[in-house]
């Protein structure tokens, strides 16, 4: 099966990279952190009591891949898919029940789900708000921030998603770990723009057809690194691991080429995630966390800090 072999893959990029998939634990890290600075008040005073924990946590549903069948799914749609031409007839954003009408459930999973995964992950976050259930909220939205960050990534959206079938391989890591590495110091990833996502199925399926619209510039813009550079590998150490690595001029090359899109997308994932753990609040009636997130044994001073946010949203990237 397809998500079999896309697990192998990750497995490798782990060992080679000292990170796992979808944009490598430091930016899964950084998303969440961001997207909690980003947040309107009051919900974001009341999350960034959680701050931590949200950042920390933004990888769990990664690390679930190792143990829970049918977690990898969640993590891909590709588009391309011939077998998907069953969605056709269905409109630009179909729902999941039709979905299953027009194609088996086998195929659906063997493809991937991850519009539908947002979806889901959405409304177990509403349903979390509405039930002031802390430590589902903090779970749901967590994971919910994962699940939209690699929406964001063009090679979460092909049926080529390590260059294998075009004899690109290792580009999916170049893409969504090296090159955020390297110049993610460097990105102005500040959002201010957060707001309501009336239809979160729709949103979801635009967000993954446009990323999928950036697959051909992905991958033609690295033939053209390695016919300027040729492989450009060099062997570094990442993680306590020795391992082959684009060099620093191959990858200047590349993303100079990409014209901005590691960041945009970046900055999107950021937006994307905060606007939707707001519209989940909304959704759920605007509930008050006080006592939820807010415990009358927290010092008075911390409480200010946190509803100051710690200071302004991080314009700047940690660099892995």
């Amino acid at each position: 099966m397809r998500w079999i072999d896309r697990f192998k893959y990750c497995g490798a990029v782990a060992v080679m990279c000292g990170m796992c998939c979808a944009w490598g634990f430091p930016v899964h890290r950084h998303i969440n952190r961001s997207a909690t600075q980003a947040l309107p008040p009051p919900l974001r005073g009341w999350l960034m009591c959680e701050v931590e924990w949200l950042s920390a946590h933004a990888t769990d549903a990664d690390k679930r891949k190792h143990t829970v069948e049918r977690e990898a799914p969640r993590h891909y749609l590709d588009g391309d898919a011939p077998a998907l031409a069953c969605l056709d007839t269905l409109g630009e954003a179909p729902w999941y029940g039709r979905a299953l009408l027009a194609c088996s459930e086998d195929t659906l999973w063997e493809y991937g789900v991850l519009p539908w995964q947002i979806g889901w992950s959405y409304r177990q976050l509403v349903v979390a708000f509405d039930s002031l259930d802390r430590a589902g909220i903090l779970r749901n939205a967590a994971d919910l921030g994962h699940y939209v960050a690699d929406a964001h990534v063009p090679l979460h959206t092909t049926l080529n998603y390590n260059g294998q079938m075009t004899g690109q391989d290792g580009i999916h890591g170049v893409w969504e770990t090296r090159l955020p590495a390297l110049f993610g110091g460097g990105y102005a990833l500040l959002v201010e723009d957060v707001g309501y996502i009336r239809d979160v199925n729709l949103w979801a399926w635009a967000s993954i057809s446009h990323s999928h619209s950036c697959v051909p510039l992905v991958l033609s813009e690295e033939r053209h690194a390695t016919a300027l550079h040729g492989e450009g590998l060099v062997r570094e150490e990442r993680g306590g691991r020795l391992g082959l690595e684009r060099d620093e001029a191959w990858c200047a090359t590349y993303h100079d080429r990409l014209d901005g899109m590691v960041e945009t997308q970046w900055r999107a994932s950021i937006l994307g995630v905060s606007s939707l753990w707001y519209s989940a609040w909304v959704d759920a009636g605007e509930p008050d966390l006080t006592g939820v997130f807010e415990p009358a044994v927290q010092s008075w001073w911390k409480r200010f800090l946190q509803r100051l946010g710690w200071g302004s949203q991080m314009e700047r990237a940690p660099v892995p």
